[in-house]
């Protein structure tokens, strides 16, 4: 699933104001933490991810994990903070990040 460019800025866009649903720590990409990514991207379908790794490299490559495990798209990566998607089967109105924004604006 590749994304326009005009659906990144707008994906951006409605992620600005959230904040990391997921922190990923010392122990890296667990079960526990990919069950809770899992629980994320169902309910919410775009979420904030922090990782908290001092190094780059370290970082860019658990985010790829991260979005390669869920199926997730990889939005925009600024520090140590990313912004992934994926779309539900059958996203929630009322946790959706996606649907809640286009509701907003209607």
């Amino acid at each position: 699933m590749s994304l326009s460019p005009e659906q990144r800025r707008e994906y951006r866009g409605i992620a600005h104001n959230l904040k990391p649903v997921i922190i990923v720590g010392d122990k890296g990409l667990t079960e526990g933490l990919q069950e809770e990514l899992e629980r994320a991207l169902n309910d919410h379908e775009l979420i904030k991810v922090k990782v908290a790794s001092q190094d780059r490299e370290v970082r860019q490559e658990a985010i790829n994990a991260l979005c390669e495990a869920s199926g997730a798209e990889l939005i925009q990566t600024i520090g140590k903070i990313a912004v992934i998607m994926r779309r539900a089967k059958k996203p929630n109105p009322k946790l959706s990040n996606l649907l809640r924004e286009k509701s907003g604006r209607a």
